[in-house]
């Protein structure tokens, strides 16, 4: 059950790597590598490392995207947003 699961987290943070780097806009951008945080934050606890995946849930996904989306709506490019 848990090789599963590792695969399948691998599989979705990979997805959202690269969907990460194809995104149009700068805020679909954002939003995907928020779930990369995420996903990769799942993936530490199942593995065991849930002080490592606590730490990515706060610091990448959480305090990261506020920084990211706060620097979005302070720029004055209209593709940002």
């Amino acid at each position: 059950m848990t090789d599963g699961l590792v695969i399948f987290l691998l599989v979705l943070i990979l997805a959202c790597a690269v969907g990460a780097l194809l995104a149009h806009d700068l805020t679909e951008a954002v939003v995907i590598f928020a779930a990369f945080s995420f996903f990769s934050a799942v993936l530490f606890a199942a593995v065991g490392a849930v002080d490592v995946a606590f730490t990515e849930a706060a610091v990448g996904g959480a305090i990261t995207t506020l920084f990211f989306v706060s620097t979005l709506f302070r720029t004055d490019d209209p593709g940002a947003r």
